[in-house]
């Protein structure tokens, strides 16, 4: 008796802590991909206000979906770069050129929120999205063959001429994590600095994004493959 009731209790916590692990971790299979954006309820970027403020939840949740459009389309196909590394003592300005490879719209039926919450003036929302055949594939070759891993932070600009959008904003802050993420990963590799590196980079998981000195900043982890260095003797 007093085994079948340890039996009992040990199940119980196990599918507790199973069910709150995939409602709060980012966790991903063959099949699945997931992960959470948070919402600001009260958005000011680089000194902007919107429009709305604070935002409605139809227009946060909205938010939510849009952003998780563009990240979950991020890990899938991710960008072709084109990488001018720069140097300073030649005067050779830094520029990193992505293209964006496929995309994933808004309202795609493969994307399911799984989870929401409102907490300290935020939405925070949990979703998968469901890999068809054609973007499992494409996930597997991120995840095996010739593909570097590499993280680091990026930054939205400090000030702007003209609002461009929320989700702009964002958008520049994220590729400018992939050009740092790049850059360290050519400085743990390259004996010499390279004048311009191609090749293709994806989003690993979905980023943290915070504020950072009154601008946006975010946190990412990026796979990505060199199909092509340039050296500076090649020029």
């Amino acid at each position: 008796m007093i085994r079948r009731l340890f039996l009992s209790l040990f199940l119980l916590i196990f599918v507790f802590f199973h069910t709150y692990a995939q409602g709060h971790e980012q966790w991903h299979t063959p099949y699945v991909i997931r992960g959470e954006v948070v919402v600001d309820l009260e958005p000011i970027y680089a000194g902007y206000v919107d429009i709305e403020y604070p935002l409605s939840i139809p227009s946060a949740s909205r938010r939510a979906l849009e952003e998780m459009s563009m990240l979950f389309s991020a890990m899938i196909y991710g960008w072709t770069f084109n990488y001018e590394v720069g140097e300073r003592a030649r005067r050779i300005p830094e520029v990193l050129e992505l293209e964006q490879i496929g995309s994933i719209k808004y309202g795609d039926p493969a994307l399911q929120v799984t989870e929401t919450e409102i907490r300290d003036m935020t939405l925070r929302v949990w979703a998968d999205y469901n890999l068809n055949d054609s973007q499992q594939r494409r996930m597997q070759v991120w995840r095996t063959g010739m593909i570097r891993n590499a993280q680091a932070t990026g930054y939205g600009p400090v000030q702007l001429n003209e609002y461009p959008g929320w989700l702009a904003i964002k958008q520049t802050a994220l590729e400018d994590a992939a050009r740092a993420a790049l850059r360290a990963s050519l400085r743990g590799s390259e004996r010499n600095r390279p004048k311009q590196v191609t090749g293709f980079i994806s989003l690993a998981s979905f980023p943290r994004y915070y504020i950072d000195a009154g601008r946006w900043a975010v946190f990412a982890r990026f796979r990505m493959q060199i199909t092509e260095i340039i050296p500076f003797s090649a020029y």
